[in-house]
């Protein structure tokens, strides 16, 4: 139990003070989306892998995923 308990508390954690960073307003559509796609990949990785190793890598599939989503959104505006 405290195994599965203690990433999906640190997930929560992590994207309940996401909205509260005070430079959040002044990124960009694309930085957003990079870092909502790092924490989602983060979380994914985790499931899916299991460790420090999975987690890590899903998130940075996750963050370049993102990046790529939030350039596609910017450049239509």
């Amino acid at each position: 139990m405290k195994t599965r308990f203690l990433p999906v508390a640190a997930a929560l954690a992590a994207l309940v003070s996401l909205p509260g960073c005070s430079t959040w307003d002044n990124l960009s559509g694309r930085e957003k989306a990079t870092v909502g796609g790092a924490a989602a990949g983060g979380v994914v990785g985790r499931a899916i892998g299991g460790g420090t190793l999975g987690t890590v890598g899903g998130a940075a599939v996750g963050g370049v995923i993102g990046n790529q989503v939030g350039k596609d959104r910017d450049d239509r505006r």
